[in-house]
């Protein structure tokens, strides 16, 4: 019975280099046009429309009035139904986060709201309709914010059981220098020292080759030869203590 109005804001922006697809001949860069094979004739957004294959070269056409007039109640809101521990909450559930902003009448309800979360541990659980699709989602205190957390829907995870892993007997030697090697790079989640070496390299090739250099490609590591997996992980063991020794 208790609504706050509240704007959503993408949490995440996408950090990817992109490229343009371009003609090999002339270089000119490729345009993707809607056709109709029918016509044969470009078409205009406004010439477009929503249709859903029932059968065979069947469709039915969906408007933006029959998604507007769709009954269902978490359309402009965000349903509240339950309250949850997010560790149980499997992490292949999560899609994508959103900030939560209230609007002027909502700043203290939603105080409120954070703090109850944080004092009780909890989140919430719930369903909000966005671009055209109803979704879970759940609503957790993070530092200072309130975050939206799309969720996937059960029958939206594959299950384990499709893939083809056949389980394998654990040799306990082996288990146990295994643990050794979790233990010895146990450590606090610290994303700042993570970055996109990937994105890094890529970037500083586009910048030599839009300068008329041509650089040097970096030497490939050789593969590990080791081929017993006790003298592999006893190996890995000896380098994380060594890592640790310099980094102390």
């Amino acid at each position: 019975m208790v609504t706050i109005p509240v704007g959503l804001f993408t949490a995440t922006e996408e950090k990817e280099v992109h490229f343009n697809q371009l003609h090999k001949g002339c270089g000119a860069r490729v345009k993707y046009q809607k056709t109709c094979p029918v016509h044969e004739k470009v078409l205009t957004a406004d010439e477009i429309e929503r249709g859903y294959e029932v059968s065979k070269g069947n469709y039915v056409v969906i408007t933006d009035e029959d998604l507007e007039n769709l009954p269902i109640p978490s359309k402009h809101v965000i349903e509240v139904t339950a309250f949850v521990k997010v560790g149980e909450i499997d992490p292949l559930y999560f899609d994508r986060p959103y900030y939560i902003q209230p609007r002027e009448m909502g700043k203290k309800p939603l105080a409120l709201l954070m703090r109850a979360l944080t004092d009780k541990g909890v989140a919430a659980l719930g369903k909000v309709a966005l671009r055209n699709r109803e979704t879970l989602c759940l609503i957790r205190v993070t530092e200072d914010a309130l975050i939206l957390e799309l969720l996937h829907w059960p029958d939206e995870i594959r299950k384990p059981a499709e893939l083809d892993v056949k389980k394998s007997d654990v040799d306990e030697k082996q288990l146990k220098m295994a643990e050794s090697l979790i233990d010895l790079l146990a450590d606090e989640f610290k994303p700042d020292e993570y970055h996109d070496e990937f994105r890094e390299a890529l970037k500083m090739k586009i910048e030599e080759k839009a300068e008329g250099h041509q650089a040097q490609p970096a030497p490939e590591a050789e593969p590990a030869k080791v081929i017993d997996l006790m003298e592999a992980l006893r190996a890995s063991v000896e380098a994380a203590k060594d890592a640790r020794r310099k980094s102390s």
